[in-house]
């Protein structure tokens, strides 16, 4: 099986670029490789009935679904805006995500 490689990381900042939450920003809760998809906090919200549970009392909640990775991209905070991002390699030989705009890093 092969592992699926996405531009976007647990931790990083968004922004949506399609859909209902289009121009939004969020940080990336989680990636979600078999669905192509991420989750991003407080962007696309949906409600969920949900039944009570023991100790839990039922009622309706709100939870993030997952946005397809094609619709977010990353976004700059020196840019203050959405960019694109390329891989460069350091003296020690270490990959970095790299903003195309400013060439600040997005892996501290």
């Amino acid at each position: 099986m092969l592992d699926k490689k996405f531009h976007v990381k647990k931790g990083d900042t968004v922004s949506v670029i399609a859909g209902k939450d289009k121009s939004k920003t969020g940080k990336v809760i989680r990636i979600l490789p078999k669905k192509d998809g991420v989750l991003v906090e407080g962007l696309n919200m949906v409600k969920r009935h949900m039944r009570a549970r023991g100790n839990e009392p039922g009622g309706i909640v709100e939870k993030e679904n997952p946005l397809h990775v094609s619709n977010v991209m990353l976004y700059c905070d020196k840019c203050k805006k959405p960019v694109r991002s390329k891989m460069n390699v350091l003296e020690d030989g270490k990959k970095v995500r790299v903003c195309i705009k400013c060439g600040d890093s997005f892996d501290k």
